[in-house]
């Protein structure tokens, strides 16, 4: 009866361990919320000399870690306005809407400093599109997504982030129906922030 007993009793006490381990796991969700600095390349292949204002936008990105290492990020915002200029001088403005998915690799061993880079792609629609008569743009940029960044943990589950993107965002620009070339935006969108694992 008495090895019937310890028997259940190491049991119990293995399962309990076992649990333990499992809550002292962290969350696989990690969301930040990051002031990110807009960087236009502004590249033009028109002729008209095509820019839009560099700007700080707002930012939240919600990542989910398959394994330690292994993690998917979506970013998102809001709608971002943006006055559209030739040569310099304003002619018009639009919006654009850029939700990015990116696969992250995180390197750890580091302690609290927790690096990664990443890969994935943008999708970019414009709205609110408002130019001379006659000049139109593709509503529909797909493009590449590439990441570097790191967490730095100033206490249980709570860090601090710097991110750093380059994004592919682009559309072909037409007067009367005729292209007249390509208009690069393709950013580099420099990010600092604070995360929260849950």
């Amino acid at each position: 009866m008495k090895a019937k007993y310890s028997l259940l009793a190491l049991v119990a006490a293995a399962s309990f361990a076992s649990l333990g381990a499992q809550a002292a796991e962290p969350s696989p969700w990690l969301v930040r919320v990051r002031a990110v600095n807009l960087d236009s390349a502004n590249k033009d292949s028109t002729g008209l000399d095509l820019s839009v204002n560099d700007k700080v936008i707002p930012e939240v990105d919600v990542s989910y870690f398959f394994t330690p290492n292994l993690a998917a990020e979506l970013i998102l915002t809001y709608p971002q306005k943006h006055d559209v200029r030739a040569g310099g001088t304003e002619i018009g403005s639009l919006k654009h809407l850029p939700p990015t998915l990116t696969v992250q690799y995180h390197f750890d061993g580091m302690g609290a400093f927790k690096p990664y880079v990443g890969a994935g792609l943008n999708y970019t629609r414009f709205s609110n599109v408002d130019l001379p008569a006659g000049v139109t743009i593709d509503k529909d940029s797909f493009g590449l997504a590439l990441q570097v960044g790191a967490d730095y943990e100033i206490s249980k589950n709570v860090y601090l982030n710097l991110d750093v993107k380059k994004v592919q965002i682009r559309t072909d620009v037409k007067a009367g129906g005729a292209k007249l070339g390509t208009f690069k935006v393709d950013p580099l969108l420099v990010g600092v922030g604070v995360g929260f694992r849950f």
